[in-house]
């Protein structure tokens, strides 16, 4: 651990008086792909306090809605590297082992009584937090629980003690909730509702499940996403037939294991190793040797090439655009409605997966952004102008960083205006219009039925 002095630059952007901090992590990003570095990222272990650009505004702006769309956190693995002993990983949740939160003995208590609850279909039967000695395929862990506690947390402390975007006698219409049917999409909402909600009252929660990861409810029905998705599918595997190192690594990992090549690509092994690596486990051993570093390097580092490429490549964008437009198109119309007095659900949680973050992420144009990091959060602002009540604006946060002008809608805007956030027109009339016009077209429907130029 260093020392490193530190000029901190305050909101008005003086630089504030001189001191001196510890900072165990990397302040600097290495230049090149650094696949540990990445990892480390990606696993978003719960250890220094965050900053966050949330809720930062003029002083004469009001905050009047918020949407977060959260990735579950930290989970064990959904595929198993076959012939190998499982990670030995508790997803019991034991207050006393780290990580862990000031509030989760409290959390485990309270959501051993949510009978009160409104949870849609399946969601009724699921549990409430995770609670085997050895986790199972896809379950919450506690570092995944604790992540979404955090995050609760401080926005709590920006959205409910700052800007009181929740009275203490909020009610259940004023919150809007959606979870996948995984219990640790639900698990990750009701730990960041806990330490959220001004008071966790299950009787107000009505949580209501989405049986789409892209979240497209009733407008699903988009034969060219599919076919975007398909092409994807065959560019991503064309990168990896040409990988020599890759395919190298994986000869020397299905020898140590002992089955064929194309069984172990199967089993997916960079998502059960980055359960060993985020828990600091050592990688599986068998007799004929040891899974190690340097086979998760070269298969992390292709990974991270393959989303560097899928940047480039247009197929995936396309695929993006078609994927989530049903969920931007429901936003938009929810903060409308909202810009025109509507009171309700002026707080929303969508809780799902990478594979929801990633296409929305992609579609509003923020290439810049890594994938989608366990406890992920996507956060749309709306605020209101106190000089000109009738004037609305957004403000999109990735991981607490403002990226409003880093969408496609809003990129030239910031040179143009002194206020640092969008107009909630140009989201509109992206959504409603500009999504469409690669495909030649002027609505979803038609979109979904014919080829981009």
């Amino acid at each position: 651990v260093h020392l490193i002095p530190v000029n901190p630059v305050r909101e008005d952007g003086l630089s504030a008086k001189s001191r001196k901090r510890i900072m165990p992590d990397l302040l600097t990003e290495p230049p090149a792909i650094d696949p540990v570095y990445e990892a480390h990222v990606y696993c978003n272990i719960p250890t220094i306090a965050e900053r966050s650009m949330e809720g930062h505004a003029p002083h004469y702006f009001k905050l009047v809605a918020v949407q977060v769309l959260i990735r579950h956190g930290d989970r064990y693995p959904l595929y198993a590297i076959p012939k190998t002993k499982r990670p030995d990983i508790d997803c019991m949740l034991v207050p006393s082992r780290k990580p862990s939160h000031p509030q989760l003995e409290a959390f485990i208590k309270h959501m051993s009584k949510g009978s009160a609850a409104q949870m849609d279909g399946s969601l009724s039967s699921l549990p409430r937090f995770p609670s085997h000695s050895l986790c199972e395929m896809g379950e919450l862990t506690q570092t995944g629980v604790v992540q979404h506690l955090r995050n609760g947390q401080l926005l709590r402390e920006i959205y409910i003690n700052k800007h009181k975007l929740l009275p203490a006698d909020w009610t259940a219409k004023q919150l809007y909730l959606e979870t996948t049917g995984k219990s640790r999409t639900l698990q990750s909402a009701l730990a960041l509702l806990y330490t959220f909600l001004p008071d966790f009252d299950w009787k107000k929660i009505n949580m209501r499940h989405q049986w789409s990861t892209i979240f497209c409810s009733g407008s699903c029905d988009c034969p060219m996403r599919n076919h975007y998705l398909e092409e994807e599918q065959r560019r991503q595997y064309s990168l990896r037939v040409k990988n020599s190192d890759l395919e190298k690594i994986y000869v020397d990992m299905a020898k140590i294991v002992g089955i064929p090549t194309r069984q172990l690509r199967a089993s997916n092994p960079i998502d059960s190793l980055l359960c060993y690596f985020c828990h600091n486990v050592s990688f599986p051993c068998t007799k004929t040797g040891c899974i190690g570093m340097e086979h998760f390097k070269v298969i992390k580092r292709h990974q991270l090439e393959d989303e560097r490429e899928r940047q480039e490549k247009k197929l995936y964008f396309l695929y993006a655009l078609l994927a989530t437009h049903p969920l931007l198109n429901q936003t938009v119309n929810r903060l409308q409605g909202i810009a025109e007095g509507k009171k309700e659900e002026v707080f929303v949680l969508y809780s799902a997966h990478d594979v929801t973050l990633s296409p929305v992420l992609s579609a509003l144009g923020i290439t810049e952004a890594r994938f989608p990091r366990f406890a992920a959060r996507l956060v749309f602002e709306l605020w209101q102008d106190g000089k000109r009540p009738k004037e609305h604006f957004i403000r999109i946060l990735y991981n607490g960083a403002d990226v409003t002008f880093q969408t496609s809608f809003c990129k030239d805007h910031y040179k143009r205006s002194s206020k640092p956030m969008c107009p909630l027109e140009k989201f509109v009339s992206f959504v409603k219009r500009d999504m469409f016009l690669i495909f030649n077209s002027t609505s979803y429907y038609d979109a979904c039925r014919r080829r981009a130029l």
